[in-house]
């Protein structure tokens, strides 16, 4: 550290807040004039002197550093225009100021990822179309359960993505608030328009206490909650995709260019960047108990432990969404080993519980038929028999009730397309799974 002043100064990680800083002391000012707190040829220079420096910005110049990226921003004002570029910060506070500009970057920041969310989900779809007559086991426990399409395991991802995707929209309410006009704490004696402000900026909402305005993290904190259980779902899919990718299951195959060599074994393609986004999940928990522990106990109003907040959203932010890039890159190059799939589905007696249905279809009490077929299962373990191996003779020393048809029961493809309720796995119920998330992707 040179300088004592490194330790509290904030403008390399809030120099991203430039472009909105400049946009929100651009609407502030106009409402100044407006409100003829401030002659209307001053507002005039103070924007062009503001528009410029956003020009030269988008053009790749930097800001000189300052103590943090608002007062980089004033500073260079002032000596492009002169002593009147410090006109800019009448009836406001830097308190308020940050509160707005990080309202204002992370409602473009939500809506982007939303944007994100519907591509991989519209990736999941058309994988889940391209492979609708794949079918594999269904695993409870990480067990043998049921047999299911391929299809309807990843479009389970799709509807996890769609809550996510519900969870930002709500939170955007809580971001959509516009704070500026609050000065540090106590409002201003200045007679400001907020409303008019508010309009400017396109937020649809103007907040009601101005200590809790300055103070209020809340909406950081939950942006990234909701982060957080995007790259919790994230985790449960590559760990998915790990598992499928190995070599005890071989259910698919991915792009090698997203797997690395060991080091040491030739023979190894490890699955390195499924491993990675699923790690970002702990660091994205950690911005979240960051924050929650930093708000913890704050007096009201502002103080400086505050700054920390943007070092915990702005890196969620990057981390979710390079992680959901990735993994929608990955997803596309998915191909599933049909033979390796379906042959999956011969271990584990994945049919018992068709044939407990069979029975309780015949008026056998559920229970008793579970029972049942638990005998049967013993049975076919100790004779090294299949459901399939065993006679018409064998199953009725089990149960009289057993006919010819037990057999179409144990046919895979009858037995996932009898899964016809809402939400099943039948093909038919798959299918009109995927035109509903098609409806709703077309309506956002």
């Amino acid at each position: 550290m040179k300088d004592k002043n490194d330790f509290i100064d904030s403008f390399d990680i809030d120099k991203r807040l430039a472009r909105v800083d400049i946009i929100s002391s651009i609407a502030h000012v106009k409402m100044l004039a407006k409100s003829k707190i401030i002659d209307q040829n001053d507002s005039n220079k103070i924007i062009i002197g503001l528009r410029t420096i956003l020009h030269d910005l988008m053009k790749g110049w930097h800001l000189p550093k300052a103590e943090d990226v608002h007062y980089a921003i004033e500073q260079e004002l002032i000596n492009r225009i002169g002593p009147v570029g410090g006109k800019m910060h009448t009836a406001r506070s830097r308190n308020d100021q940050v509160s707005t500009d990080l309202r204002l970057y992370l409602k473009d920041e939500n809506k982007q990822l939303q944007k994100i969310i519907t591509r991989f989900q519209t990736t999941i779809m058309n994988k889940a179309i391209e492979n609708i007559d794949i079918i594999m086991p269904g695993f409870t426990h990480l067990q043998h359960a049921q047999p299911i399409l391929a299809s309807h395991h990843i479009l389970a991802y799709a509807w996890m993505m769609q809550r996510d995707k519900e969870r930002l929209i709500d939170c955007y309410k809580r971001i959509d608030v516009l704070t500026l006009g609050s000065a540090a704490l106590a409002g201003t004696s200045f007679k400001i328009n907020r409303y008019y402000t508010a309009k400017l900026l396109h937020f649809n909402h103007v907040s009601e206490n101005s200590l809790d305005s300055v103070s209020d993290r809340d909406f950081v904190i939950e942006l990234i909650f909701c982060i957080v259980m995007i790259a919790l779902h994230l985790t449960r899919l590559c760990e998915e995709i790990i598992l499928w990718l190995n070599p005890e299951f071989q259910y698919i195959t991915i792009n090698i260019r997203f797997t690395s060599g060991s080091s040491i074994m030739p023979q190894k393609q490890n699955p390195d960047y499924a491993e990675m986004i699923r790690s970002k999940c702990g660091r994205m928990l950690g911005n979240l108990i960051s924050m929650i522990t930093t708000m913890k106990s704050l007096p009201l109003a502002y103080n400086r432990d505050l700054q920390e907040d943007k070092f915990c959203i702005f890196d969620s932010l990057d981390n979710i969404k390079t992680s959901l890039k990735i993994i929608n890159e990955i997803f596309s190059s998915i191909k599933f080993l049909k033979i390796n799939t379906i042959k999956s589905t011969e271990n584990g007696f994945i049919l018992a519980t068709e044939i407990a249905d069979y029975l309780a279809s015949r008026n056998i009490p559920f229970r008793q038929a579970h029972s049942i077929v638990t005998d049967i299962v013993q049975y076919c373990k100790q004779s090294s028999k299949s459901f399939n191996e065993l006679s018409l003779n064998e199953y009725k020393r089990f149960s009289k009730i057993f006919q010819e048809d037990i057999f179409t029961y144990l046919n895979i493809y009858e037995t996932v397309n009898r899964k016809k309720s809402f939400g099943g796995t039948s093909k038919n119920s798959v299918l009109q799974q995927i035109h509903l998330l098609k409806r709703k992707l077309q309506a956002e």
